[in-house]
């Protein structure tokens, strides 16, 4: 019944398919030297709808492309759904992406077995093939097998390797000697384990495709020329990688200016700092100066600010203008005190900040409190101790100050409290 099901689906709309296949044919990947390096060289890709695409091809060449199509599709189909467990939906999109030959039957067999034969489960095929089919299609002896071979050679054995594959099948499409190889050896010098390498991939997929030799390891050997520790390198490649992939000329005058600021390499805050500036361009950071000037912000406090918490710096404008605006203009608060603590810039508004405020001034109106001192250090407590402080202690008298805290009392009838 499936079967007959797929077959009418594939038959009764033939024009939802020739724009992908169509497609298909336009797709750079398929294009690439270096993809096509994958296949064998008795398999070209189809482009089955050549023929039907052809202002100047016969009624009946177009009829029997579109045939040919047709039967691609339903194959594809029912090989990915009655073989490799996906579902009817995900074996029509996956089919979009990329078509099976019926006469090459026993290679995708093979391909299939010998992932399997690398720990590679049935969820872990599924999840490739829906991801990235052209696996299929890969040489077996002289490309797919070397590489994977390669890889749990170096340690990526079990589920690591399945898992490292999963999080960027692109890998497979390199050079095993002009690419994997080096890349991995430059990885593995300031990564220690294979689950930190998996840690990393996972963090920033492109990170075992990036430009390793040329980007990754000039930028890593000038940290640690500065005096950067390996551990603290270690961790920068594995939770934030993307920090590392930047040109060197850039790289360089980015950690000389957290020099001149007293910024030291074998601090944390250095690091903090350093991924700040790497991902912002030199047009934001400008805006974002003068709109902390708009507030009344002096340069002098802008680098303090910065230098007490590079974090407190790094959210967008629109974040920066509005909570700035609600400091400010609601809570009445002077712009130098924020400067002089400006962790508060990086808690959220909606569900920090704004429904602290909001218990602050209940307890106020009921004469429970007396108002903070400093009413900026009310965002910067704990959960715990605001809950301590501030809501727990006065349920008894105001009983539904938590609803007020989490928001299911919001707007007039927290006004009406006020009065």
């Amino acid at each position: 019944m499936a079967n007959l099901i797929i077959n009418t689906l594939v038959f009764h709309l033939p024009h939802q398919f020739l724009p992908a296949i169509q497609q298909l044919q336009k797709n750079p990947i398929i294009r690439h030297k270096r993809f096509l390096s994958t296949y064998s060289d008795s398999e070209p890709l189809n482009v089955c709808v050549a023929a039907h695409a052809s202002s100047s091809s016969s009624s009946s060449s177009s009829s029997s492309s579109s045939s040919s199509s047709l039967s691609l599709s339903s194959f594809t189909v029912k090989y990915l759904t009655n073989s490799c467990g996906l579902s009817l939906q995900e074996a029509f999109s996956a089919s979009k992406k990329y078509q099976l030959d019926e006469l090459k039957l026993q290679k995708y067999e093979s391909v299939v077995s010998l992932l399997r034969s690398f720990q590679f489960s049935d969820t872990h095929i599924k999840k490739l093939l829906i991801k990235f089919p052209y696996i299929l299609r890969f040489r077996l002896h002289t490309n797919l097998k070397p590489k994977l071979e390669y890889l749990t050679e170096i340690g990526f054995v079990s589920t690591l390797l399945p898992e490292l594959i999963l999080l960027n099948p692109d890998i497979l499409l390199r050079s095993l000697s002009g690419y994997l190889k080096p890349s991995m050896k430059i990885l593995r010098k300031y990564v220690k384990t294979n689950e930190k390498v998996v840690a990393a991939v996972k963090h920033w997929t492109c990170l075992s495709s990036c430009d390793m030799k040329g980007i990754l390891q000039p930028n890593v050997e000038f940290l640690l020329s500065e005096g950067v520790p390996p551990t603290t390198i270690e961790n920068l490649i594995v939770w934030h990688s993307r920090t590392l992939i930047v040109k060197l000329d850039k790289f360089v005058t980015i950690v000389e200016i957290l020099k001149k600021l007293g910024f030291k390499p074998t601090s944390t805050t250095f690091i903090v700092a350093l991924r700040c500036l790497v991902s912002v361009s030199d047009s934001t950071s400008e805006r974002k100066v003068q709109l902390f000037k708009s507030w009344g912000w002096s340069e002098e406090q802008i680098v303090s600010a910065f230098k007490r918490d590079p974090l407190s710096l790094a959210g967008s404008e629109e974040k920066i203008r509005s909570i700035m605006d609600f400091y400010v203009n609601t809570m009445k608060l002077n712009p130098a005190d924020i400067a002089a603590y400006p962790t508060v810039l990086r808690f959220s508004l909606n569900t920090r900040t704004r429904p602290r405020y909001n218990v602050i001034k209940v307890l106020e109106s009921k004469n429970l409190i007396k108002k903070p001192k400093k009413l900026v250090w009310i965002s910067a407590l704990t959960e715990k101790e605001f809950l301590k402080r501030f809501v727990d202690k006065h349920l008894d008298q105001v009983p539904n100050l938590m609803e007020i805290y989490r928001g299911t009392i919001t707007g007039d009838k927290i006004d009406i409290k006020l009065h």
